[in-house]
């Protein structure tokens, strides 16, 4: 089994191609949604991010993403204490995952698949980039931001320079080329590696 790495800013469209992939019926990891789940059910990951950030950090039994989102933001120390507790448990659930499918490919969907480190984990990397100005737009759209707002969480990722100099597929989702297009031609090559 080939274990894929599907990344790209935000904005780009990377679970749209994710949900792409997963019509074709290979199966796609969403490492965000994972992450989520594991911080709300993971026992033992909960002790830690509990000893670590303190109780108020879970509201009623569910974890309070707005209040620890409040703990870490602008403080690149805590933030790298979260992602310390957080990633060792994702990678090993993903790990759980994948050798539970029988596909020949599985994709692991990550906006931080290199700072991470997931991407040590994968065979092959996939980056899905996006005109700077269509993304703002996406942004603005799905997450109701300002464009101000979303330059700056733009800012705070790698460059799509940086991740395609790291990848070994580039999707260009820039409303001109064929999504499709351009997945099963990865597939095809990938399939025949």
């Amino acid at each position: 089994m080939k274990k894929i790495g599907l990344t790209g800013g935000i904005g780009s469209g990377k679970s749209f191609v994710a949900n792409v992939i997963e019509i074709m019926g290979i199966p796609v990891y969403d490492s965000d949604r994972h992450a989520k789940y594991l911080m709300q059910n993971d026992r033992y990951l909960r002790e830690k991010l509990v000893i670590e950030f303190g109780s108020l950090i879970y509201t009623d039994d569910s974890l309070n993403r707005q209040y620890l989102s409040s703990l870490v933001f602008s403080k690149p120390d805590r933030l790298n204490t979260l992602n310390q507790l957080v990633h060792p448990a994702v990678k090993t659930d993903f790990l759980i995952w994948a050798d539970g499918k029988r596909s020949p490919l599985v994709f692991l969907e990550s906006a931080i698949l290199f700072e991470s480190e997931f991407s040590l984990l994968m065979d092959k990397i996939v980056v899905v980039t996006a005109p700077l100005e269509l993304r703002i737009d996406r942004i603005i759209q799905r997450d109701g931001m300002t464009k101000e707002a979303g330059m700056q969480r733009l800012k705070n990722q790698w460059s799509d320079e940086k991740k395609i100099s790291m990848a070994d597929y580039v999707i260009e989702n820039d409303d001109k080329h064929s999504i499709i297009e351009q997945v099963t031609k990865i597939i095809d090559e990938l399939s025949l590696e």
